[in-house]
């Protein structure tokens, strides 16, 4: 067992208190299967009750380890069984969107997330019903996050579930113009979800998982950019094991809170995210790692090998530090989130070619990017399916969260606040792929996703 000396309990007592150190989100996930019915009524009945009454003590027990630990935790949060699966019976399953809200105010979370579906391989009628819905409960909730998975490794893209999911994001953009497009912001379209990720916009309570579990993202830009101000000019070895030796000592405070959730809620330990995700706060920023690296801005030439390196290095340090290392895990870079990342925009260092570029080696993809308003349906799916393209061949999870911003133009900017921060409307090429997305069907497997 690895004994915590005083001097570890120093130095992460000064990483919370200096360098922005914090446990992101406790998440709790919960399986729906129990609350099947065909009567739509009943059916969100059951859905109200099951959640207000595993989740009641969440918001309690996240704030009592906040003040025992001293460790801030920003967000408490659910995630429920992709809604797609317990909706085949009803008719509107927008009612299922509106009773998970009402039972995530109820039970005093952030978001919960989970109004899902997973589409890689093909389209159940319930899955289109609710797919379609998407526009519709995104702008009557406010805590509802929703996820569309349309592509795998083993199973290659579906095409169809794309070309649909172009017109779900455009539509959601359209129905929340009043706040500059917000239901984008909780609206992610996935290659490779994983089935245990504690961060929204994305997360849902998958399948394969119990009746119910806790998880917990951490987070520590600002603690990894203060780590390398220690190693200036140095070789890229010792950068690699100073950022390694940091996500060690960030995973082992989640994986406190972790525990500590689960000993309090009486519900399984599911798993640590120790993904680096930034705020909008100066001094929480991936974009800054990249650049305290020696790069002039983010998004420069070898703004990719950087971030390759951050994103495994992360990951070896912070899989040392707990038995259960799951979700996503390494380096997220979302625009709007990241002071660093917008400033690049702004300066036009960063492009949506290069942001495209980056996710082939960081943890997710393409991530709370504004466009602009009047992008056609088609290149949103196209955009989609290029990041689905490099998930599916690299066998990693990539994922497409953008806001085309109604009315808005490049050199215009977004505001959505808190965490979600602001947003420069960023081109996009001006060429059309409206026959290509047109064209339906599946993108077959890689031939490297014949394993057995």
């Amino acid at each position: 067992m690895h004994m915590i000396n005083t001097s570890e309990i120093l130095e992460t007592l000064s990483m919370i208190d200096h360098q922005k150190l914090d446990v992101r989100t406790i998440t709790m996930g919960i399986s729906l299967l129990s609350c099947i019915s065909e009567d739509e009524d009943k059916l969100c009945a059951n859905i109200y009750d099951l959640i207000t009454r595993r989740a009641e003590n969440l918001v309690k027990v996240g704030r009592e380890i906040e003040r025992d630990y001293g460790v801030p935790i920003v967000n408490k949060r659910i995630s429920v069984t992709p809604a797609a699966l317990v909706t085949g019976a009803i008719k509107h399953p927008v009612k299922v969107a509106r009773a998970l809200d009402r039972a995530a105010k109820t039970a005093g979370v952030d978001f919960i997330g989970g109004y899902s579906a997973l589409v890689q391989k093909g389209m159940t009628e319930a899955d289109r019903r609710l797919i379609e819905s998407i526009p519709e409960a995104l702008a009557t909730t406010d805590l509802v996050c929703s996820s569309v998975n349309v592509g795998s490794t083993r199973a290659g893209i579906n095409m169809d579930a794309v070309r649909l999911m172009g017109d779900v994001v455009k539509q959601t953009a359209a129905n929340t113009a009043a706040s500059g497009g917000l239901g984008c912001a909780k609206l992610v379209v996935f290659c490779n979800a994983v089935e245990d990720n504690p961060f929204m916009a994305g997360a849902f309570h998958g399948p394969g998982e119990g009746d119910c579990a806790v998880s917990v993202g951490v987070s520590g830009p600002g603690v990894v950019k203060v780590a390398l101000e220690g190693v200036k000019g140095a070789s890229f070895d010792e950068v690699a094991e100073t950022i390694k030796r940091t996500a060690f000592h960030i995973t082992r405070v989640g994986q406190l809170v972790a525990r500590e959730a689960s000993r309090r809620l009486n519900v399984p330990f599911g798993i640590v995210d120790l993904s680096l995700a930034p705020t909008p706060a100066v001094g929480d920023s991936v974009a800054a790692i990249l650049e305290e690296m020696g790069l002039e801005v983010c998004g420069t030439h070898g703004t990719t090998a950087a971030l390759a390196l951050l994103n495994d290095a992360v990951k070896k340090g912070g899989v040392m530090a707990s038995s259960h290392v799951g979700g996503l895990s390494g380096a997220f870079i979302p625009v709007s989130e990241d002071i660093g990342m917008i400033q690049a925009a702004e300066r036009g260092a960063l492009s949506l070619e290069k942001l495209e570029a980056m996710t082939c080696v960081c943890s997710v993809g393409l991530d709370m990017i504004a466009i602009p308003g009047d992008t056609p349906a088609e290149t949103v799916s196209a955009i989609i399916a290029d990041e689905a393209a490099i998930g599916m061949v690299n066998n990693k999870t990539t994922a497409v969260r953008v806001i085309p911003a109604p009315g808005k133009v490049v050199g215009d900017s977004v505001e959505f606040g808190g965490l979600l921060g602001h947003a420069p409307v960023i081109p996009v090429r001006g060429f059309s792929a409206a026959e290509f997305i047109h064209r339906g069907g599946r993108i077959p497997a890689p031939l490297h996703s014949l394993r057995n």
